[in-house]
């Protein structure tokens, strides 16, 4: 946190001399700027630099009283603060209706999903839960329902200072359904993939890799280039950062463009997709094509050593490529429609993968380059592995009313 001294200025001299502020030599020197309990902003002011070092330092900490949560407030769980935000507001609601629908779903739908801290309750918690749900095949309308509740009771939080933002804030439902229909329709298991490469010539297998070992969609696999713009081994990572297209009439034959809106980016190079690249360099030296790139500021005709080009020497048209693809995916037995199993599919197989092994929700996003957490979680919500609900909530609900109505 930074600490300034109100009697100079920042700024120096012709001959770096410090320079006096209006303030000098009254009011207390050094201020400290920190966060508070609530976190909010605030100042705190002293006359020695010591003691404006030792307050910064402690606050860094959490030491500091003016930064410290009450153990209370520390400790809260989600459930508790529901039941607190709920119970003064019965008497806003006049429909029983609607009393007993807001602590239904707060029990029933919203404590078992949050049964922890409601600090540690962050955007990531808030998007599996919306993920888990759907999967579960929770209707959309009544998950709508659960949300607009939890937000408003996170958003209460908020406001008592409680939490220092809602983690609701960036999520937008109706995108999150939206993404449901890019869901694929069929994924392709191990074997599926191995068949494939059994029936697509050698020469091409690299794109393979591309696709199942890094996640590029096909024009991103066609438009790699040999060189550390795309591929980066001593740091093992791969650049995407452009595509192939084909437009005779817009650019007069092929061209590079940035990847698809927002998903250029550097992902992490498996060792096996490694080698594998590195034996197709080898044995299928690079073919240098010149043709327009687009994906600076200013588009510049420069020789494209691309790693991957028809058997004359020629980068792939869409038709060239998808006439050889129709016959390697007959060949391996994979469907026919190719909306099911386009090259796409493997970019299906690689994020599912990713899944099934455990690897965090946002490093999937990360190897998949989508712009929000809650694209991948959408898309892939059947893939992702079910938490266990504690058994007997209902019951245990039941249960309790049943007791305090002295029932049996």
């Amino acid at each position: 946190m930074p600490i300034d001294d109100l009697w100079y200025l920042k700024e120096r001299g012709r001959n770096k001399e410090r320079l006096p502020s209006k303030r000098h030599g009254r009011g207390k020197r050094w201020r400290v700027r920190y966060v508070d309990a609530n976190g909010e902003s605030r100042d705190k002011h002293f006359d020695r630099e010591t003691d404006a070092k030792e307050f910064d330092k402690a606050a860094l900490k959490g030491t500091a009283p003016e930064v410290q949560v009450a153990q209370t407030e520390r400790n809260l769980t989600f459930p508790a603060y529901a039941e607190r935000w709920r119970e003064p507001r019965v008497i806003t609601w006049p429909s029983p209706e609607t009393r007993r629908r807001v602590e239904s779903n707060i029990r029933l739908h919203l404590a078992p999903a949050f049964p922890g801290g409601i600090r540690g309750i962050n955007e990531t918690a808030v998007l599996k839960w919306l993920a888990a749900e759907l999967a579960d095949g929770t209707p959309q309308s009544s998950l709508r329902l659960y949300f607009e509740l939890f937000d408003a009771i996170m958003a209460a939080a908020v406001r008592d200072k409680v939490i220092g933002e809602n983690p609701c804030d960036a999520i937008k439902l109706t995108q999150i359904f939206r993404d449901l229909s890019a869901a694929p329709k069929w994924v392709p298991d191990d074997r599926d993939v191995a068949r494939l490469f059994e029936a697509v010539p050698d020469r091409y297998h690299g794109v393979l890799w591309l696709g199942s070992g890094a996640g590029l969609r096909i024009s991103e696999a066609l438009g790699f280039e040999d060189g550390p713009r795309c591929l980066d081994t001593e740091d093992e990572q791969l650049h995407v950062v452009q595509q192939l297209r084909y437009s005779p009439k817009e650019y007069g034959g092929f061209c590079l463009t940035a990847p698809k809106s927002g998903s250029a980016g550097t992902v992490d190079l498996d060792p096996t997709v490694q080698e594998a690249l590195s034996g197709h360099v080898r044995d299928y030296p690079p073919q240098e094509v010149e043709m327009l790139d687009r994906t600076g500021r200013l588009p510049v005709r420069r020789r494209v050593p691309l790693l991957f080009t028809t058997v004359h020497g020629n980068p792939f048209t869409d038709r060239t490529w998808s006439g050889e693809w129709v016959k390697w995916r007959t060949k391996a037995g994979w469907p026919t429609d190719p909306k099911q199993a386009g090259f796409h599919a493997l970019r299906h197989w690689f994020a599912t993968t990713l899944i099934a092994n455990g690897v965090d929700a946002k490093e999937v996003q990360r190897a998949l380059r989508h712009a929000q957490l809650q694209t991948t979680l959408s898309v892939y919500v059947h893939f992702w592995p079910r938490q266990d609900r504690k058994r007997g909530i209902v019951g245990d609900a039941l249960t309790a009313a049943r007791k305090k109505l002295g029932t049996r």
